[in-house]
């Protein structure tokens, strides 16, 4: 029986880097990992999404959509929905497989 990676069932059903449904499809998958993060770091200060949401300055439902990747939200938001949370944020950067410090 013959395995294949990750990379090689992404390229076969959902298509080669660089095509346009291939960064589609890596774009959602970055922004589940965001929800999921925020939801973590959430539940690890033990606050409910109400909670949160005044500490940031918008509704519950605002919380739950960012933690179920059902909006897109503003990047100012969800900067402080993790200085709500006590959180570091650290980005990383790529342009032609070249790394730039942010």
């Amino acid at each position: 029986m013959k395995t294949y990676s990750l990379d090689e069932l992404t390229d076969k059903y959902i298509g080669k880097k660089g095509s346009k449904r291939r960064q589609g499809f890596d774009n959602e998958l970055r922004l589940d990992m965001l929800g999921h993060a925020i939801r973590q770091a959430r539940q690890d200060r033990k606050l409910t999404q109400e909670q949160l949401g005044e500490l940031v300055g918008v509704k519950k439902a605002q919380i739950s959509k960012l933690e179920n990747s059902t909006t897109d939200a503003r990047f100012a938001t969800i900067l402080k929905v993790f200085k709500a949370l006590d959180a570091r944020v650290k980005f990383k950067v790529e342009m032609n497989n070249k790394k730039i410090a942010c």
